[in-house]
């Protein structure tokens, strides 16, 4: 490819290649305090390019491709270059890896234990991650949780956190205007732009962390909390994971001790601070 950066972020290395500059320059600003080493070989490679030469140029489309890909996906306009990027490495993360078990889940640690979020896109859990690891919290990931299959622990995967909507001038307002991206307007999902990880959650992304609660976030709703039991959260959990089948008896084993182990709650909340409380209650009788 014309264009390529390498990025280590938690376990997996990717090799992103383009055909154009404008992608992979997005790229390096946001993960320019990610280790960058040219020399490891890649886990996952995401390619960035024109189906037809003269697409590069006149009316420039950008398709995904990689080690894995979604054959009818539509190519995005080259304004949307870093959301491709950003996808192409979600694809092949979530197709692909098999060292750990995944789940589409938002996590955060203190202590050397981890609080685990899972929920459909909308749910907050995202805007939950990011706002609580700009205090005492650190930021393990908004997109995927990782879990060890042998250990249990919750392995930390702190890509740049996609903000959507209403959450990017909430979380703006609290960070440093450096730590974020450009903002990609109209895209599938609305509006993004992608918050950097504070440097501290960055330098601690090879230290596990114990489960130690997970949540079933719902944003919108009047302050409510509710038990799940073991059940129930395996079977959310299952629908949240992309590779649980594949992992097979090791993914069935990983999956039942985190359900077993790890107290879990259904939550709704109003609002952002109402639903930072709530986590930090929840913590706190955790601990107890």
């Amino acid at each position: 490819m014309r264009h390529s950066v390498r990025i280590a972020v938690g376990p997996v290395q990717f090799r992103i290649g383009s055909d154009w500059a404008e992608p992979v320059a997005a790229l390096r600003h946001l993960y320019a305090g990610y280790p960058q080493d040219e020399t490891r070989s890649a886990d996952a490679t995401v390619r960035l390019f024109a189906a037809r030469p003269w697409r590069r140029w006149l009316r420039p489309s950008v398709h995904i491709g990689g080690d894995f890909i979604v054959p009818d996906a539509l190519p995005l306009p080259l304004s949307m270059g870093l959301l491709a990027a950003e996808m192409g490495m979600n694809l092949q993360v979530a197709l692909g890896w098999r060292r750990h078990m995944l789940l589409h889940a938002s996590a955060v640690a203190k202590d050397g234990r981890a609080l685990i979020m899972s929920g459909e896109s909308g749910s907050g859990k995202s805007t939950l991650a990011a706002l609580l690891g700009e205090g005492d919290w650190r930021l393990m990931g908004d997109e995927f949780t990782l879990i060890d299959p042998a250990a249990g622990d919750a392995i930390a995967f702190p890509r740049a956190v996609s903000l959507k909507n209403d959450a990017i001038a909430e979380v703006a307002s609290r960070v440093d205007a450096a730590r974020l991206g450009p903002l990609l307007s109209g895209t599938p999902k609305g509006d993004i732009r992608h918050l950097i990880p504070r440097a501290d959650a960055i330098a601690a992304m090879q230290e596990p962390a114990r489960p130690a609660l997970l949540l079933f976030p719902r944003f919108g709703g009047e302050l409510a909390v509710e038990p799940m039991g073991e059940g129930e959260a395996f079977v959310r959990l299952t629908e949240a994971s992309t590779n649980y089948v594949a992992l097979g008896e090791a993914g069935f084993a990983a999956l039942t001790r985190l359900v077993r182990e790890t107290p879990a709650f259904g939550i709704s909340y109003p609002d952002s601070e109402a639903g930072m409380a709530l986590v930090e209650q929840l913590w706190a009788e955790a601990a107890r």
